[in-house]
């Protein structure tokens, strides 16, 4: 039998030898079209291609692409595990012409492919194309020698594809299975199109128009041709199989799952074997891809799939975290064909190891209010709309968890209930919400960028420019003047001042003109992405639009804040290479006094693997390397090895920033990075890293914060002041401050110790003496008013307890001015009377409430030390009642 990874090998071989370049898949977060959660298709990371936008150096293209469908409106969660082929997680396997080939050849490659090469029977085989597309129909009878009831032609939507309301679009040509008459289900186009009967196993999209306005189509200079086959769909029918789940790479999952839960494979468990082997592949690849589960956006999706994920797990009995035990599992099936599942293995292991254990803490309490407002209806009632939200907000069940867990009782959910509420919850947030009130709107912003265009900023370069005021914003409007002791904000043609963004703060500095206007700069701040925005205040003469000005920036505080900039890559590296390749930088600030960094990390970083990297970045600091940036094209500098951050969005050429030594492992500098951002020259001019806090700033992000240069040297030198102040008081030197203090909290304990006894043997009678016991209701009693710390009562109760004849003792002390009583019962009376009850006698007394422990120790107390002896007589009294 043929793999599943044989059969996508194959696919890409045949096209490679058919001329087109293997792409690897682009990662589930796309970086080209922001209007997708997730890829879901091949063509997505082709889509600039496609449209022109950009240009790549082969005109045809194969691709196996990874591919989500958990959001939005391309959302299977809910169908998971009870049918056979929708997934959450699924491989697209294409071919793309770029203006290169069109139909026949798409055809011709698709059957060749199908026929000859994976001999599929041709008879089992029948396609469908667009209504009116008589050219795809006649190569189909041409090349495929298909008769004419064997290629269907079909009106709808279904068969022509648009990229949008507007761009290319074409008709498309699908090509399908026929599992057998055994199976119900017609053909496509039939009354009985939805059966399972007839499967499509590859779409063929002839992109040759242009919408350009509804009713308005022109044919494209260069048609093109994409392509999408499902390699768990193909892979079913090559191997004999009509259920994705039973392929051997799912399967082998499921096995798994059922290996490490103790359960049966298929039976009464199936459906949770085959949600967890799906949603093992979309968690573990969304996590490599970047993203870690959180309460919103993508992090939202992924907390989805994994709670559902684990839900099952619980179904299936398992009482510890199973989720990430299955991971070798997948690293065996498909970690030789995407590297990026092996680098992240870590992280993947450690991240769903913690969302497992913290949703459990929740599931029990949440299932136990879903079942008890369950029991509550009568049968096939769908559930409160307001319960599944409650559920929701409190508990953390997404409502298709709650719909699933329904499922199974043959009961729904109150959607339009569930919708109100949230809604409710918007309103009520939305009321509490405050605007800042102190940014233009974007239609100010958009109207200069249309009248001037964009700012260029030329600061990597230099630190003074001259330029043209092209705006001047004052109160929220544009105005033509600043005058003297007026603030605003100023858009010019040219800037040497960066505008913050990347972490990075913005540059302040000084503006000058030819005529004596002077103002300073406060703040740059970037607004549409490309119109640099400088906060001044004008200090002489008055600024006009139109005006020529030179702009200078503060070359110290720059110089800090690049010293730490470039220190954030070196420490970034730094980390990555002691903590493993998981780490990715999730967020920085670099301002002149300070760095801080955030990392995606899934527990503490303890002092040994700190320090280790801060020996690392200060060992490249003193190497002094020329820090190196090139502009390279997005792929051009990926494929050098540069780390593109994740969530940045990169035009078509980026700033490559290399530093460090040549590392014999990759060739390259010790860090390579996409940055936009402002460096030193030589790593030596950062001067000196030292790290001064790591904390948790989410689930699964660690933040470091550490100091640079001038900042480094000045803390380090506060502190070395504190170790000689310590060392002064301890009359001892520095090198011997730790053995100092270490003796002195040594004698301190047992000076401790010694006043404890004598404190005790002063209660006591000094001499051992003592008090003597009395009789209180036939019982020994002993009741003193004593000197000693509310903690040493217990223990001194015990010392007395031999001379009450282990009857009853009570203890006040008025210690630093708080009353405290205790009062132990001896194991002979313990049965007869309580220490709880005894001591709630007392702390009344003492203007206290309540009081407790054990029956034969308890404790309370009071703020009254006055009537302490009163305490001890109200004992009694009870112990006499």
């Amino acid at each position: 039998m043929i793999s599943t990874n044989d059969i996508r090998q194959s696919f890409l071989d045949f096209f490679v030898r058919q001329g087109h370049e293997a792409v690897a898949s682009s990662p589930l977060v796309p970086r080209n079209d922001p209007s997708l959660m997730f890829a879901n298709s091949g063509m997505v990371q082709f889509k600039n291609v496609f449209t022109g936008a950009e240009q790549r150096f082969y005109s045809r293209a194969t691709t196996a692409q990874k591919c989500v469908r958990a959001g939005g409106k391309h959302n299977d969660l809910e169908n998971v595990g009870y049918t056979a082929r929708h997934h959450t997680f699924f491989e697209m396997m294409g071919n793309f012409s770029f203006g290169d080939y069109f139909k026949e050849t798409a055809i011709e490659h698709a059957w060749t492919l199908i026929t000859k090469e994976w001999q599929l029977p041709r008879e089992k085989l029948l396609v469908t194309v667009y209504a009116d597309d008589d050219e795809a129909a006649g190569l189909w009878r041409k090349i495929a020698g298909l008769s004419d009831d064997r290629i269907i032609r079909i009106a709808t939507s279904d068969n022509f594809w648009s990229m949008g309301d507007t761009g290319p679009c074409g008709p498309c040509s699908e090509i399908f299975f026929d599992h057998g008459d055994h199976i119900q289900g017609g053909p496509p186009g039939s009354p009985n199109e939805d059966g399972d009967r007839f499967i499509e196993i590859w779409n063929l999209v002839f992109m040759q128009y242009e919408q350009l306005a509804p009713g308005q189509r022109v044919g494209l200079p260069k048609p093109s041709i994409d392509t999408g086959m499902g390699l768990e769909r193909l892979t079913a029918v090559m191997q004999g199989k009509h259920d994705n789940y039973d392929i051997d790479l799912i399967r082998s999952l499921i096995e798994a799952s059922a290996d490490a839960s103790n359960t049966a494979p298929d039976g009464p468990h199936a459906v949770s074997h085959r949600v967890i082997a799906d949603h093992l592949r979309s968690s573990c690849f969304l996590i490599a891809d970047g993203v870690l589960p959180s309460n919103e956006g993508r992090g939202y999706v992924l907390r989805r799939i994994m709670r559902r994920a684990m839900r099952h797990a619980h179904i299936l009995g398992c009482q510890e975290p199973m989720i990430y035990r299955l991971i070798p599992a997948l690293m065996r099936q498909m970690g030789g064909h995407y590297p990026e599942l092996l680098r992240a293995q870590a992280l993947m292991v450690e991240t769903l190891k913690l969302e497992e254990s913290r949703f459990k803490q929740t599931l029990d309490r949440g299932l136990k209010l879903l079942a008890d407002e369950v029991g509550k209806l009568g049968d096939k009632v769908p559930l409160a709309g307001d319960v599944a939200f409650k559920l929701y907000d409190t508990f953390g069940f997404p409502l298709d968890l709650t719909q699933d867990v329904l499922r199974g009782q043959g009961r729904g959910v109150d959607i339009d209930g569930f919708q109100t509420a949230m809604a409710r919850q918007k309103a009520e947030a939305r009321k509490a919400w405050v605007g800042s009130g102190d940014t233009g709107t974007d239609k100010l912003w958009f109207d200069i960028r249309d009248t001037h265009g964009a700012t260029e900023f030329l600061g990597y370069d230099s630190e003074t420019a001259e330029a043209e005021v092209r705006a001047i914003i004052h109160d929220g409007a544009i105005v033509a003047k600043l005058d003297v002791g007026q603030s605003g904000l100023l858009v010019v043609n040219q800037t040497p001042f960066y505008g913050e963004s990347g972490g990075q703060v913005g540059d302040t500095g000084a503006i000058f003109t030819a005529d004596g206007v002077e103002a300073t700069v406060t703040d740059t701040q970037k607004r549409l992405g490309d119109i640099f925005v400088h906060s001044i205040t004008i200090t002489r003469g008055s600024l006009k639009t139109g005006q020529a000005i030179e702009l200078r920036v503060d070359g110290q505080r720059r110089n800090r804040i690049k010293a730490h900039h470039s220190a954030t890559h070196l420490l970034h590296e730094a980390l990555r290479r002691h903590l493993g390749d998981h780490v990715a930088q999730k967020g920085s600030m670099v301002t002149p006094d300070r760095l801080r960094f955030d990392i995606s990390h899934p527990k503490a970083i303890d002092e040994t693997e700190l320090a280790a990297a801060e020996i690392e970045v200060n060992n490249h600091i003193r190497e002094n390397s020329v820090v190196i940036t090139r502009l390279l094209a997005v792929d051009d500098a990926i494929k050098s090895g540069a780390r593109a951050l994740f969530g940045e969005k990169y035009g078509d050429e980026v700033r490559v920033v290399s530093m460090g030594a040549i590392q014999p492992d990759t060739k390259n500098a010790y860090s390579v990075e996409l940055c936009g951002g402002i460096h030193v020259g030589q790593t030596g001019e950062i001067g000196l890293l030292k790290i001064i806090g790591e904390s948790a700033v989410s689930s699964g992000v660690r933040r470091i914060e550490a100091l640079t240069g001038k900042a480094a040297l000045d803390y380090l030198a506060q502190q070395e002041a504190r170790l000689y102040q310590a060392a002064s008081l301890l009359k001892s030197t520095p090198a011997d401050v730790v053995n100092r203090i270490s003796n002195l909290l040594d004698d301190r304990k047992k000076l401790e110790r010694e006043i404890a006894d004598l404190r005790r043997k002063t209660a006591s009678g000094g001499n051992g003496d003592g008090p003597t016991a009395k009789e209180v209701g036939g019982i020994p009693f002993i009741g003193m008013v004593v000197d000693l710390p509310p903690g040493d009562l217990k223990s001194f109760a015990d010392q007395l307890a031999l001379r009450s004849g282990d009857g009853v003792v009570v203890l006040v002390t008025t210690f630093e001015e708080k009353a405290s009583v205790v009062v132990r019962v001896g194991p002979n009376w313990v049965g007869r009377i309580s220490a709880v009850d005894l001591v709630r006698a007392a702390t009344p007394v003492l203007g206290g409430k309540g009081g407790g422990g054990r029956p034969d120790m308890a404790q309370g107390g009071g703020p009254d030390t006055a009537q302490a002896v009163a305490a001890i007589e109200a004992v009694e009294l009870a112990l006499a009642g």
